[in-house]
């Protein structure tokens, strides 16, 4: 290898340029299991940025879900996310063009559940009980006006009323039915908070009619921010929340609120937009979750009867969406060297397996700089974070 160059830093010439990394890579994003299978968004910038819904089946093969133009996407609060779910192997997403819900299942092409209207869509989950699926709506429909947010029951017919379960708050997010679907939770906030400010967990019965009943606000308020409620599979509910100065894990049963691993670190994460997820059940007992420590992801299995966090040795500096089933997770992870990838991880052999990259491109790490985290003292006694990105280049100096 040549010797060095000495030159002045920003003068270095590096091989690695914006085209190159925009010509290769697609972006990847939520994540969902249903059965055997695995399923997550692509965007491909060689199709103008359509949104993919992608489906890895149990014999390793993958193919487009959702077929060309149909673009899986939505602009609920504009950020958009959590676009699709799927249930017994039937597909429901939200297509960017008309933002109405489509289904897709089987050979057919994908058929519209909801009408032609100003409305946009999001978040959705499956009621199989009532035939449904329970959604955040965002309803355009009066010009000049502040669009109207709600949690509605749209039949998966794609005939029949919508029926509004929860309004009333400028803003809705997470509706998650618990494993009977006898209970509805959500969060809410309103103006002038941001859901990292502070949001509120409700929780209702959900009558034999589909109707909701006893709402009961179970979290959260102005200042307390919650993220990610989830049912366990013995219908225990589940979220994280900042009540600690630090997003941790958190479950609400017998009317009471019990931290299940009160740590320094951040387990969640600003929700920009819908589908996020930083934690999962594997089983009635066992979350396996990522969370920031430092600035970096790190991967656990947290055993609810003990209360032990299990720290997994990674490659990886960045995890976010965590999906998981019976001895498995997936989620999207990368790290300095790795490009961002939807990754599996067998919890029986400790193991990660690359489902998809983002990019085939191989950069000579010779060229990356690996971040370091530091802290510095800042004003009124306070500590202030950062990466610092030392300079790199192996033919320079």
């Amino acid at each position: 290898m040549a010797e060095a160059q000495i030159s002045r830093y920003g003068s270095w010439k590096s091989p690695i340029t914006s085209d190159l990394i925009v010509s290769g890579t697609i972006g990847l994003g939520q994540i969902a299991i249903d059965g055997e299978d695995v399923y997550w968004v692509e965007t491909r910038p060689q199709e103008k940025g359509r949104y993919v819904v992608v489906k890895l089946s149990t014999d390793g093969r993958t193919l487009d879900a959702t077929p060309h133009p149909f673009n899986a996407r939505t602009r609920v609060h504009e950020y958009g996310g959590g676009s699709f779910t799927v249930s017994h192997g039937a597909i429901y997403f939200s297509n960017f063009a008309d933002q109405r819900l489509y289904c897709v299942d089987g050979a057919g092409g994908p058929q519209a559940i909801t009408p032609e209207a100003e409305m946009r869509y999001a978040d959705g989950v499956i009621d199989r009980v009532r035939d449904r699926m329970i959604c955040v709506r965002e309803d355009h429909s009066e010009p000049g006006r502040e669009a109207v947010n709600s949690i509605v029951g749209i039949p998966l017919s794609g005939s029949g009323a919508q029926v509004t379960l929860a309004g009333g708050a400028d803003f809705y997010s997470s509706p998650r039915l618990n494993p009977e679907g006898s209970r509805l939770a959500w969060l809410q906030w309103s103006h002038p908070n941001m859901p990292w400010d502070g949001t509120e967990l409700w929780v209702a019965d959900v009558q034999g009619d589909g109707s909701v009943t006893n709402p009961v606000r179970v979290a959260g308020g102005v200042d307390e921010s919650i993220f990610q409620p989830e049912w366990s599979p013995t219908g225990e509910l589940n979220f994280i929340s900042d009540r600690s100065g630090w997003w941790n894990l958190y479950r609400w049963r017998e009317g009471g609120i019990e931290a299940l691993c009160p740590m320094e670190a951040e387990f969640g994460l600003p929700q920009w937009g819908f589908g996020m997820s930083a934690y999962a059940f594997e089983s009635k007992d066992r979350i396996v979750c990522a969370y920031l420590e430092q600035g970096f992801s790190k991967l656990a299995v947290l055993d609810k009867t003990t209360g032990e966090l299990e720290k997994i040795e990674s490659p990886y500096t960045s995890i976010e969406g965590v999906r998981a089933a019976p001895g498995k997770a997936v989620f999207i992870a990368a790290s300095p060297t790795e490009t961002a990838s939807i990754v599996r991880f067998d919890l029986d052999n400790r193991q990660f397996e690359v489902l998809r990259r983002s990019s085939e491109l191989t950069i000579d790490p010779g060229y990356i700089s690996a971040p370091q985290a530091v802290e510095f003292p800042t004003e009124g006694g306070l500590t202030a974070h950062a990466f610092f990105y030392p300079p790199r280049n192996r033919d320079c100096a």
